[in-house]
């Protein structure tokens, strides 16, 4: 048996100690919920995002719109009374990178799909101070300006398909054309429009 000051009188000792500690404790929280059915399989309903869609939430990660709003409510009355019913893990299986966070500059954006208009959106992205005077929110005026010339929206599908995004063949044929000619702004919103209506389920409802 190692006597307590042994240990605190060799930093390696500690260390290696202490590696092994944390690591008995995440492998205990973490490999179990490799086999629950409630983390790795997908909500019951729950589709693909569209061509617009996918590009659009690239943009919202290019743009750092994640840093400000979350995409998790969390199991609380104060939450789910503002924001909707709390998110699942299921929910978002086919998320790479999963955009769920913990800081909220901004209000949360899980369910925040078809509660304001295409128009209202538009204006908000353009100058946030037009719709919500107090806002901190920077404006993006260059996504109305800026087109996809060259998208690679097809290779994107394949890839995520690799990670068990179940995208068709045809969705993937598609996509390219689905994108190309189109302003940012459309892709953003058609992106934020989606969020919280991938499924049918409780998710859509308050």
């Amino acid at each position: 048996m190692i006597k307590h000051e042994t240990i605190e009188k060799n930093i390696g000792l500690m260390i290696l100690l202490i590696i092994i500690v944390i690591s008995g404790g995440g492998l205990a929280e973490i490999v179990p919920l490799m086999f629950q059915s409630s983390t790795t399989q997908p909500i019951d309903g729950l589709r693909t995002y569209t061509a617009m869609e996918l590009e659009g939430r690239d943009i919202y990660i290019r743009e750092g719109c994640h840093v400000c709003h979350t995409q998790m409510i969390r199991p609380f009355r104060a939450e789910t009374e503002r924001y909707g019913q709390y998110s699942t893990a299921n929910e978002g299986v086919w998320e790479h990178p999963f955009l769920w966070g913990s800081k909220r500059t901004g209000p949360d954006l899980a369910r925040v799909g078809a509660r304001y208009s295409d128009d209202w959106h538009r204006a908000h992205l353009y100058n946030p101070r037009d719709v919500v005077p107090e806002s901190k929110m920077p404006s993006y005026p260059w996504l109305f300006s800026d087109r996809f010339t060259d998208p690679n929206t097809d290779r994107k599908m394949e890839v995520l398909r690799t990670m068990g995004v179940p995208f068709s063949d045809a969705q993937i044929a598609g996509a390219r054309d689905a994108v190309v000619g189109k302003y940012e702004i459309e892709a953003l919103v058609a992106y934020l429009q989606s969020l919280g209506k991938l499924h049918d389920n409780y998710s859509n409802k308050r």
